[in-house]
């Protein structure tokens, strides 16, 4: 009996230990943006928790589907990053672009810019939240954004790098072309997580 008893004590221990340690690995780290309780709703309706996108590094930015210059350009940037890298490393990034825009940016029109800038929706997720929480990510992001009389929008160009769990990395607004300090910090962070 005290055999069973104490060979129930070690086993209820080791129990123990193993759930703080699964605890402490499915914890999401405090500077992640996936602490963030941000609603998404993708190009195909599809509602994407911010933080079940953890576990795979991305490049994140923000945008507005009817943007004639910037928007374009960041999407276009975002590409070119991804053409150097090599087969193994693309596989291993996506890509969220979060529409600042909540007011047009329904998924139908997510859904439009996808199709007309053959954007491969199977690796790049285009995503659009309410005004509120469009500040929220802005604000965590470090993008600044206006709406104009118009209805267009002032905002910042820039992608950024997110590690597998969130975390902020890297950033670069040099669009138009690639950055090469952004491009090498994108490759350490995919080689780092084992893409």
């Amino acid at each position: 009996m005290i055999r069973f008893l104490h060979v129930s004590v070690i086993l209820l221990a080791l129990l123990a230990c193993n759930l703080v340690h699964a605890e402490s690995i499915t914890a999401i780290p405090g500077d992640s943006i996936y602490q963030l309780d941000i609603p998404l709703l993708d190009q195909d309706g599809v509602k994407v928790d911010l933080p079940s996108l953890r576990g795979k590094p991305r490049i994140i930015s923000m945008f507005y589907a009817s943007c004639p210059y910037m928007c374009p350009l960041i999407i276009d940037t975002a590409r070119m990053t991804e053409r150097k890298l090599d087969d193994a490393q693309l596989a291993g990034l996506s890509v969220l672009m979060v529409s600042m825009d909540a007011k047009r940016d329904d998924p139908a029109a997510l859904k439009a810019l996808a199709g007309q800038r053959k954007i491969d929706t199977k690796k790049w997720t285009l995503a659009r939240t309410d005004a509120s929480n469009v500040r929220k990510l802005a604000a965590v992001l470090g993008i600044q954004y206006r709406e104009l009389d118009d209805g267009e929008f002032s905002h910042t160009s820039v992608l950024i790098l997110l590690d597998a769990d969130g975390r902020i990395v890297a950033r670069t607004e040099t669009m138009g072309k690639t950055d090469p300090e952004f491009v090498d910090a994108v490759r350490r962070v995919l080689d780092d997580s084992g893409a």
